[in-house]
């Protein structure tokens, strides 16, 4: 399969589906995880595993003592490594490239394994991402869709159908009022899931380039600030290009050969650049779900922001209505009104709350003067039995 068909099969996650296809069960924050974030690892788990785009991924030059298939294998399933303290040295005239030189036993270094798994770890992690997705969407189990159909989308053709699909779900949430909190926080729970999630994988690629990954992104952003002359270039010093490679045999006699060995990595091109974006866009996705658990927090613990929720983005009836609504439903039915509102019309959606207010009898409630209270009545019951006790006595 071609590199093109690859990339066209992972793009499926992030099409644009329309509402009257697809029902919307989640926000825009929790469809970024699932669907843009699996697909860029996807899409960087096809890009380190195509060969056409940079040829093999290691090429090792020996002494001619040993097959060039034979060592190159050997160093890719085995490791290779590099010297962190020649890093600083001039290309050319102290080292032939950085990180490599002459060693001996009392030298640092830094060992080199991580690229063969590189794709597996990719792959899994987009697995991750989308995790929380399919368990909520298998708790979901398709009730939005049902709750919907019919009246789902932007337009709808026959309006006498509308009002009685319509009717037909004020009825449903009539019934089941209270019913729905096991819904909401199965939801929020994957909205927790989501937000575990990124700091999950952001230790997850720390652990696997050896506790590089954290600091990765300032690294690169502060090099390209220094000075030419004194600087080191983070992305090669993780990512090395060219590395070292030591092999042994035996020789004629029985005794142990080692043949040094310079493999070049050309797979490092471009796990440098797809770890540097990923260092970026994970700090990013972290950002936004902070925000989005923040919110949720409030969604659950502040019935005050329920109410503007409903007042300013659906633009619902007066104040005192929604109020009163708020009052009389619980969390697992706002998320459900709140699910109702991103699969309809504005105006579907706002004739749908002002026949569930009628239902609810919320109007009724709002105009119905109130009894009065026991210290209200106490004192004009006390006055009328002092004055026909005076009228007795008289």
């Amino acid at each position: 399969m071609s590199v093109l068909a690859m990339v066209s099969a992972v793009a499926g996650f992030v099409k644009v589906r329309y509402l009257l296809d697809k029902a919307v069960i989640d926000n825009l924050i929790f469809r970024t995880h699932y669907r843009v974030t699996t697909a860029i690892f996807f899409l960087s788990c096809i890009l380190v595993t195509a060969n056409n785009l940079i040829g093999d991924p290691i090429n090792c030059i020996a002494d001619g003592g040993v097959p060039e298939h034979v060592i190159n294998t050997f160093c890719w399933i085995t490791y290779t490594f590099s010297m962190p303290d020649r890093m600083t040295g001039q290309v050319g005239t102290h080292v032939a490239h950085p990180g490599l030189g002459p060693y001996g036993p009392e030298d640092r270094r830094i060992f080199h394994s991580y690229y063969q798994w590189v794709p597996f770890m990719l792959f899994f992690q987009g697995l991750l991402f989308y995790l929380p997705h399919w368990i909520w969407k298998n708790f979901e189990d398709g009730k939005i869709r049902m709750i919907t159909d019919g009246i789902r989308g932007s337009a709808i053709a026959i309006n006498d159908e509308r009002k009685d699909r319509q009717k037909r779900l004020v009825n449903f949430f009539v019934d089941t009022l209270h019913m729905h909190n096991g819904y909401a926080y199965a939801y929020f729970f994957c909205e927790l899931l989501n937000f575990i999630n990124v700091f999950l994988n952001m230790i997850i690629i720390d652990t696997f380039l050896n506790g590089t990954f954290m600091t990765y992104g300032m690294e690169v952003i502060q090099f390209h600030s220094m000075d030419q002359e004194n600087r080191t270039d983070p992305m090669i010093e993780i990512f090395p290009r060219v590395t070292k490679c030591t092999f042994r045999k035996y020789g004629p006699t029985g005794t142990i050969q080692t043949h040094d060995a310079l493999c070049v990595l050309a797979l490092n091109i471009l796990n440098e650049k797809i770890y540097i974006f990923l260092w970026f866009w994970l700090i990013f996705l972290a950002i936004l779900s902070t925000f989005a658990l923040l919110y949720s927090v409030a969604v659950i613990t502040l019935p005050t922001i329920r109410q503007i929720i409903l007042v300013r983005r659906f633009r619902f009836g007066t104040p005192n209505n929604v109020s009163t609504l708020i009052k009389k439903t619980q969390i697992g039915d706002f998320l459900l009104l709140h699910f109702l509102g991103q699969n309809m019309s504005m105006m579907t959606f706002g004739d749908l709350l002002e026949e569930l207010s009628n239902k609810l009898h919320i109007d009724n409630m709002n105009n119905m003067p109130t009894a009065p209270s026991t210290m209200e009545l106490n004192p004009i019951y006390t006055s009328d039995k002092q004055k026909l006790h005076k009228e007795t006595e008289a």
